[in-house]
C-alpha cells in the first residue's frame, strides 16, 4: 500500500484529498453546500464538461489536444434544436444527427492533422472559430430556440429514477464489478509471474468503494434518487475505460501517447489511431452538448458564443488534468475526468452558492489548472529522475 500511495496513486489521492477539503470549507460557509439536493444537482451538472472531459482524455493520450470541443458541443445542441423544433425532425432522430455531425467535425480534424500534418493545434483552434460561427448562424443572430420540456432531449437532465432501489442497485453493481475486475486482474499477473495485489488490499479496497457508493446512493435517494445523467455518465465511463485498457486498440492509444516512431515501428497505423481519437473527441463533445441543450432547455446564441470563448474548453481540460491524465501523453484513464470534474463543479456550486463573481470564479478555475499542470510536470520530471518512463 506504501508503495501504491508513492508512485502512481498518490496523485487521484491528492485530488481526493483536495475534493474533501473543498467540501468542508464550502460546508462551512454555507450549510446547503453538502444537502442532499445540492449534492444531487453537482451529480447532473457534472455530467456535460465530464462527457466533454472523456473525449478530450482519448486526445490528451497520444499526446494532442483537442481545442474545437467547447465549439462542437454548441453546434450540436444547435443543430437538434433546430432540426427538432424549426424543421418538426422527430427527437430521437436529431439527436443521431447531431451526434454523427459530432463525429463527422472530429474525423475533418483527425484527417487533417494525421494525413495532411497540420498540426492539432492549429486544426482545432481553426474548428473552434468556424463551428462556432456555424452555430451562430443556424440560430440567427438573435434567435433562441427552445426545445420541449417534456421531450426526449430534456429528460435527460430532469429524469430521476425515485424508486430507492435503482440507486442502491447501482451501487452494488458497481462494487461488484470492481470486485470481480480486480480479482481477475490478479489471477491474470499470478499467472504470468507478475506483481498483484494481496487479496487483503483488495478486500480493502472494496470496502471502501462499497462505503462510497452505498454513501452516495443514500444521498440521492433523499432527494429525488438516481438521476439519468448521472447513470449515462457512469456508463460511458465503464466503456471507455474498458475499450482503453482491456482491448488491442486501447493498448495502441497508449503506445503511441508513450512514442510515435516506437508506435509505427511495432506495425501500429498511427494515422487511423489518430484519426479515431478525434472521432471520438468530437463525438463525446457533441452528446456533451446534447446535456448541456438539456440543462437550459434551449438553444441560444448567447450560449454557442460561451462555449466558444472556451469556457466549457477549459472546464473539460482541467477536469482531464486535475483527475491525473497528463497533458504529455501515455498517462490517465477516463475514470480520473470523475474527480477532476467534481473538483471543478465543485468550485462552480459553491462559490455560486456564496454569489461569488465570475471575473473570481474563472480566476480560481485557472489557478486550480495551472497547479495540476505544474504538479504533471514535476511528477514527469521526478519519475525521470528516478529512471521511470
Amino acid at each position: 500500500m506504501r508503495g501504491s500511495v508513492r508512485d502512481a496513486e498518490r496523485g487521484p489521492l491528492l485530488v481526493v484529498a483536495g475534493l474533501i477539503v473543498i467540501w468542508i470549507v464550502f460546508q462551512a460557509l454555507d450549510d446547503k453546500f453538502l444537502s442532499p439536493r445540492n449534492l444531487s444537482n453537482l451529480s447532473v451538472d457534472i455530467v456535460g464538461t465530464g462527457l466533454v472531459a472523456v473525449g478530450i482524455v482519448f486526445v490528451l493520450l497520444i499526446r494532442e489536444i483537442d481545442l474545437s470541443v467547447g465549439s462542437v458541443s454548441g453546434l450540436a445542441g444547435a443543430a437538434f434544436a433546430v432540426l427538432n423544433v424549426n424543421h418538426g425532425m422527430p427527437e430521437w432522430l436529431a439527436v443521431i444527427v447531431a451526434i454523427a455531425a459530432g463525429m463527422a467535425v472530429g474525423a475533418f480534424h483527425g484527417v487533417f492533422f494525421a494525413w495532411l500534418g497540420v498540426p492539432a493545434f492549429v486544426v482545432t483552434l481553426a474548428g473552434l472559430l468556424i463551428w462556432n460561427g456555424l452555430t451562430l448562424d443556424l440560430l440567427g443572430a438573435s434567435g433562441t430556440i427552445n426545445i420541449d420540456e417534456e421531450g426526449l432531449v430534456a429528460s435527460l437532465t430532469s429524469r430521476h429514477f425515485g424508486d430507492d432501489v435503482a440507486a442502491y442497485a447501482v451501487a452494488a453493481l458497481g462494487t461488484a464489478g470492481y470486485l470481480l475486475a480486480a480479482r481477475r486482474k490478479r489471477a491474470r499477473h499470478r499467472a504470468a509471474g507478475m506483481p498483484y495485489r494481496p487479496t487483503g488490499e483488495i478486500g480493502l479496497r472494496t470496502g471502501l468503494l462499497a462505503v462510497l457508493a452505498f454513501a452516495a446512493a443514500h444521498t440521492l435517494n433523499r432527494f429525488q434518487g438516481l438521476p439519468l445523467a448521472l447513470l449515462i455518465f457512469l456508463v460511458v465511463l465503464v466503456v471507455s475505460d474498458y475499450v482503453l485498457r482491456r482491448t488491442r486498440y486501447g493498448r495502441r492509444v497508449y503506445a503511441l501517447g508513450g512514442g510515435v516512431e516506437a508506435a509505427r515501428r511495432a506495425g501500429i497505423s498511427v494515422e487511423r489511431v489518430r484519426v479515431a481519437m478525434f472521432m471520438v473527441s468530437g463525438t463525446l463533445a457533441a452528446i456533451g452538448g446534447l446535456f448541456v441543450a438539456s440543462g437550459l432547455t434551449s438553444a441560444s446564441p448567447t450560449t454557442a458564443r460561451a462555449a466558444g470563448s472556451g469556457m466549457l474548453l477549459i472546464n473539460a481540460i482541467a477536469a482531464a488534468v486535475i483527475g491525473g491524465t497528463s497533458l504529455f501523453g501515455g498517462r490517465g484513464s477516463p475514470w480520473s475526468v470523475l474527480l477532476g470534474v467534481l473538483v471543478i463543479q465543485s468550485i462552480a456550486s459553491g462559490m455560486g452558492l456564496l454569489g461569488v463573481e465570475d471575473a473570481v470564479q474563472f480566476m480560481i478555475t485557472g489557478g486550480v489548472l495551472l497547479a495540476a499542470v505544474a504538479a504533471d510536470a514535476l511528477s514527469r520530471r521526478a519519475a525521470a529522475r528516478r529512471g521511470r518512463p
